[in-house]
């Protein structure tokens, strides 16, 4: 219960900070706000955790891929800043919520994984709830609808780099890198970019930092204290959360078909997490 109120926690926070981009996405540029982001949570670790582990904090077997792995998420950062630039919260965090799926399809193709007929169904139902969201060939269908599934794509090439790191990395360790890396990555930008922002909008790329930190913390939190199987749906959360800020903040609803792919990505994504967690244990069992 403990894990499961860290992870509900998380998503809330990761509301917030998508809230929070949405609306500095019209003043701030795209570069300085990532960058921004990532600074604050490469300082954040290393205040929080230099004390406590040392220069052990910097330790890694595998640099480059903890490079790579930060070169990702900075990728998946900028989708998710010019997707909500266009896109209402809670349609886009729908979307973004494919990223399960992706793994599923990626584990298929790439690794060789055997997918029952019931994950294939979940993938597909994933898809069709995301084009009925984006609806092709309507006037709600813009190019930047699609932004989000480069930041799926992304995002889903990052989780499968972080399964791989998580089994010889500590949390904090990637976490840290993740931060240095990004902001590394964008300090070379900024420069060309450089915008000189109110007090009210450096309060909210604060707010945006710290929910950020904060919701990665709690998840590693969440993690270490009960299986990703687990906790994996209660991930969906973020669906609601997003669509409630949307209302609140914007007063925007999705309308009946947003909604009803909404509701479709998000079963889809649970019963498919179910699937894969009852489909591994069948494989231990039967070890």
């Amino acid at each position: 219960m403990q894990a499961i109120c860290f992870v509900v926690l998380a998503v809330a926070c990761f509301a917030g900070l998508d809230t929070g981009t949405k609306m500095v996405s019209a003043t701030v540029p795209v570069v300085m706000a990532v960058w921004f982001r990532y600074l604050f949570q490469a300082l954040a670790t290393a205040l929080a955790m230099l004390p406590r582990r040392g220069m052990r904090l910097l330790h890694t077997r595998q640099p480059g891929l903890q490079v790579a792995r930060g070169a990702l998420l900075t990728a998946s950062s900028v989708f998710s800043y010019l997707s909500l630039m266009h896109m209402p919260i809670g349609e886009f965090t729908a979307i973004v919520m494919l990223t399960p799926l992706i793994i599923t399809l990626m584990a298929a193709t790439s690794l060789g994984e055997r997918i029952s007929p019931l994950r294939w169904l979940c993938v597909a139902g994933g898809f069709i709830g995301a084009i009925t969201v984006i609806r092709p060939g309507t006037e709600v269908f813009s190019l930047a609808s699609l932004m989000p599934l480069g930041l799926v794509a992304t995002n889903a090439a990052y989780q499968v780099l972080t399964s791989r790191l998580a089994r010889t990395e500590e949390a904090s360790t990637m976490h840290f890198y993740t931060g240095c890396v990004g902001a590394g990555l964008l300090t070379v930008l900024l420069p060309f970019v450089w915008t000189a922002l109110s007090p009210a909008v450096w309060l909210a790329l604060i707010g945006m930092g710290l929910c950020s930190t904060l919701g990665h913390y709690l998840l590693i939190l969440a993690y270490g204290k009960a299986p990703v199987a687990v906790l994996t749906p209660y991930l969906y959360l973020q669906i609601v959360f997003a669509t409630l800020a949307g209302w609140l903040a914007f007063a925007h609803m999705p309308d009946g078909w947003a909604i009803t792919g909404i509701l479709t990505i998000g079963v889809c994504g649970a019963f498919g997490t179910w699937l894969t967690a009852r489909d591994k244990a069948r494989v231990a069992v039967a070890a």
